[in-house]
Protein backbone atom coordinates (compact mmCIF):
# COMPACT_ATOMS: atom_id res chain seq x y z
CA UNK A 1 0.00 0.00 0.00
CA UNK A 2 0.93 3.09 -1.00
CA UNK A 3 0.64 6.88 0.53
CA UNK A 4 -0.71 9.03 -2.59
CA UNK A 5 -1.38 12.69 -1.64
CA UNK A 6 -4.28 14.23 -4.72
CA UNK A 7 -3.97 18.20 -4.72
CA UNK A 8 -7.18 19.72 -6.29
CA UNK A 9 -9.70 22.27 -5.66
CA UNK A 10 -12.79 21.09 -7.34
CA UNK A 11 -13.92 18.76 -4.71
CA UNK A 12 -16.15 15.87 -6.64
CA UNK A 13 -12.65 15.64 -8.60
CA UNK A 14 -10.73 14.92 -5.69
CA UNK A 15 -13.57 12.47 -4.35
CA UNK A 16 -13.28 10.50 -7.35
CA UNK A 17 -9.62 10.33 -7.23
CA UNK A 18 -9.78 9.18 -3.66
CA UNK A 19 -12.28 6.56 -4.62
CA UNK A 20 -10.00 5.04 -7.45
CA UNK A 21 -7.00 5.27 -5.85
CA UNK A 22 -8.40 3.58 -2.21
CA UNK A 23 -10.10 1.18 -4.64
CA UNK A 24 -6.51 0.06 -5.40
CA UNK A 25 -5.93 -0.49 -1.82
CA UNK A 26 -3.73 2.86 -1.74
CA UNK A 27 -4.04 5.82 1.08
CA UNK A 28 -5.18 9.10 0.13
CA UNK A 29 -3.95 12.28 1.38
CA UNK A 30 -6.33 15.14 0.13
CA UNK A 31 -5.37 18.59 -0.14
CA UNK A 32 -7.82 21.36 -1.41
CA UNK A 33 -4.43 23.47 -3.02
CA UNK A 34 -0.92 23.56 -3.55
CA UNK A 35 -0.53 26.08 -0.40
CA UNK A 36 -2.28 23.53 1.93
CA UNK A 37 -0.40 20.50 0.01
CA UNK A 38 2.93 22.07 1.18
CA UNK A 39 2.11 22.86 4.74
CA UNK A 40 1.69 19.48 5.14
CA UNK A 41 4.64 18.23 3.58
CA UNK A 42 6.49 21.12 5.36
CA UNK A 43 4.98 21.13 8.79
CA UNK A 44 7.82 20.65 11.29
CA UNK A 45 6.28 18.16 14.11
CA UNK A 46 4.54 16.20 11.64
CA UNK A 47 5.30 15.80 7.82
CA UNK A 48 3.37 13.89 5.34
CA UNK A 49 5.92 11.91 3.10
CA UNK A 50 3.18 10.35 -0.03
CA UNK A 51 5.01 7.73 -2.34
CA UNK A 52 3.03 9.83 -5.66
CA UNK A 53 1.60 13.10 -5.65
CA UNK A 54 -1.40 13.64 -8.41
CA UNK A 55 -0.91 17.29 -8.84
CA UNK A 56 -4.12 19.71 -10.54
CA UNK A 57 -2.71 23.17 -11.91
CA UNK A 58 -5.19 25.90 -11.87
CA UNK A 59 -5.61 26.10 -8.17
CA UNK A 60 -6.21 29.33 -5.74
CA UNK A 61 -3.62 30.23 -3.32
CA UNK A 62 -0.67 28.65 -4.87
CA UNK A 63 -0.90 26.94 -8.27
CA UNK A 64 0.07 23.17 -8.81
CA UNK A 65 3.09 24.80 -10.84
CA UNK A 66 4.08 26.63 -7.82
CA UNK A 67 3.91 24.14 -5.61
CA UNK A 68 6.06 21.65 -8.07
CA UNK A 69 8.70 24.48 -7.94
CA UNK A 70 8.76 24.76 -4.17
CA UNK A 71 9.17 21.23 -3.83
CA UNK A 72 12.39 21.22 -6.11
CA UNK A 73 13.91 23.15 -3.40
CA UNK A 74 13.64 20.63 -0.63
CA UNK A 75 15.61 17.55 -0.87
CA UNK A 76 13.50 15.47 1.04
CA UNK A 77 10.93 16.16 -1.52
CA UNK A 78 11.96 17.08 -4.77
CA UNK A 79 11.55 12.97 -5.83
CA UNK A 80 8.35 12.12 -5.25
CA UNK A 81 7.15 11.72 -8.75
CA UNK A 82 4.15 13.47 -9.25
CA UNK A 83 1.21 13.09 -11.87
CA UNK A 84 -0.10 16.18 -13.86
CA UNK A 85 -3.89 16.31 -13.59
CA UNK A 86 -4.74 19.17 -15.63
CA UNK A 87 -7.37 20.33 -18.56
CA UNK A 88 -5.08 22.36 -19.87
CA UNK A 89 -3.15 20.44 -22.38
CA UNK A 90 -0.84 23.50 -23.02
CA UNK A 91 0.87 22.93 -19.79
CA UNK A 92 3.15 20.38 -20.27
CA UNK A 93 5.89 22.43 -21.47
CA UNK A 94 6.22 24.24 -18.27
CA UNK A 95 7.12 20.89 -16.70
CA UNK A 96 9.45 20.30 -19.25
CA UNK A 97 12.87 20.58 -16.97
CA UNK A 98 11.15 18.61 -13.91
CA UNK A 99 12.47 15.33 -13.73
CA UNK A 100 10.02 14.42 -10.68
CA UNK A 101 7.03 14.79 -13.13
CA UNK A 102 6.19 11.20 -14.21
CA UNK A 103 3.13 12.16 -16.22
CA UNK A 104 0.34 14.51 -17.63
CA UNK A 105 -3.72 13.46 -17.18
CA UNK A 106 -5.95 15.54 -19.48
CA UNK A 107 -9.30 15.78 -17.75
CA UNK A 108 -12.00 14.23 -18.38
CA UNK A 109 -9.37 11.15 -18.03
CA UNK A 110 -10.11 7.35 -18.05
CA UNK A 111 -10.10 5.65 -14.62
CA UNK A 112 -8.33 2.29 -16.07
CA UNK A 113 -5.72 4.86 -17.41
CA UNK A 114 -5.65 6.82 -14.19
CA UNK A 115 -4.95 3.61 -12.34
CA UNK A 116 -2.67 2.34 -14.65
CA UNK A 117 -0.56 5.66 -14.53
CA UNK A 118 -0.46 5.25 -10.67
CA UNK A 119 0.92 2.08 -10.41
CA UNK A 120 3.74 2.89 -13.37
CA UNK A 121 4.56 5.96 -11.23
CA UNK A 122 4.86 4.12 -7.83
CA UNK A 123 6.82 1.60 -9.81
CA UNK A 124 9.06 4.68 -10.96
CA UNK A 125 9.43 5.85 -7.21
CA UNK A 126 10.53 2.84 -6.00
CA UNK A 127 13.06 2.24 -8.77
CA UNK A 128 14.74 5.95 -8.37
CA UNK A 129 14.24 6.71 -4.86
CA UNK A 130 15.12 3.13 -2.60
Amino acid sequence: MAKIMVIDDEKDLLFLLKILIEKEGHEVIEAGNGLEAYNMLTNVENPVRPDLILLDIMMPQMDGYTFQSRLQEIDELKNIPIIIVTAKGQTKELFEMSNNVYSFLEKPFDPKNLVKTVKGALEYGRKNNH
